[in-house]
């Protein structure tokens, strides 16, 4: 599956059931974003391919790829993207999806700013899928 067919076969949906679509959330598509690294000799440009975001506050940064890549190959790109929050004062969330695999990314800014992930979750089992649903409908919840 290319990359858009995985965003509209696989995480369209899913952000449906968690209800993303709805108030008081907002979805932007291809959100562009600037990082310079600290001595500005460093440019990343580029485009966040989901973004929820609830009252001007980012909810959920999404980076899809395509079934053929690894979807852990998302997580520099989402990190740069996420790196670019407006408010630093919270964690910032991230998904990566290939169509067959989610892993949710928190970050957070400090001094030197930190993320963990979570192990790669399966749309193939039952059990993991509703964990992906679970994670999403309890981030929506935080930034409420």
């Amino acid at each position: 599956m290319s990359e858009e067919a995985v965003k509209m076969v696989v995480l369209s949906p899913l952000l449906d059931l968690v209800g993303f679509y709805q108030s008081p959330f907002e979805i932007e598509t291809e959100k562009s974003t600037d990082i310079s690294a600290v001595d500005e000799s460093i440019m990343v440009k580029g485009n966040i391919d989901v973004l929820v975001i609830q009252k001007r506050l980012w909810v959920l940064a999404i980076e899809s790829k395509s079934t053929k890549f690894d979807v852990l190959s998302a997580l520099p790109q989402a990190l740069a993207y996420m790196l670019d929050i407006p408010n630093i004062e919270r964690p910032t969330f991230g998904l990566l999806v290939n169509g067959r695999e989610f892993v949710f990314v928190k970050l957070v800014q400090q001094e030197k700013p930190k993320y963990a992930r979570s192990y790669p979750l399966s749309i193939e089992r039952d059990a993991e899928f509703q964990q992906v649903l679970s994670a999403l409908k309890r981030i929506g919840q935080l930034i409420l």
